[in-house]
C-alpha cells in the first residue's frame, strides 16, 4: 500500500515531471514516488498537465533551430507539420516518353 504524502518536495515534482515528460505510465510514476493515482494526481497535478507541453516545446525548439542551421529533412517536416506544405500528387497512369518506348 502507498504510505501517506508529506508535502511533495521540490525533486519529487521534478521526478514526476520528468517521468511524465516522456512518457512513463502514472502507475509507474507512483510506484517510484510511493503514492497512489489518486494522490499522484491530488499533490502533483500541475507536473503531471504540464509535462508533455514542456516536453513538445523543447523539442519543437531543437527541431526549428536545426531547421534553421540548414537541415533540410527537418526544414521539410516543420513546412509538411507547421506550414500546411504536401508532396505534389503523383499522377501513376501518366505515359511520358519512357512510358512509350
Amino acid at each position: 500500500m502507498a504510505q501517506k504524502l508529506k508535502t511533495p518536495t521540490a525533486e519529487q515534482r521534478k521526478l514526476v515531471e520528468t517521468m511524465s515528460a516522456v512518457g512513463i505510465p502514472a502507475e509507474s510514476i507512483c510506484m517510484v514516488i510511493g503514492v497512489s493515482g489518486k494522490t499522484l494526481r491530488k499533490h502533483y497535478r500541475k507536473e503531471l498537465d504540464l509535462a508533455a507541453i514542456k516536453a513538445n516545446a523543447e523539442v519543437a525548439g531543437f527541431l526549428f533551430n536545426s531547421a534553421k542551421k540548414g537541415n533540410v529533412t527537418a526544414q521539410i517536416f516543420w513546412l509538411k507539420t507547421r506550414a500546411g506544405r504536401k508532396e505534389p500528387a503523383v499522377d501513376h497512369n501518366h505515359r511520358g516518353a519512357i512510358g512509350n518506348l
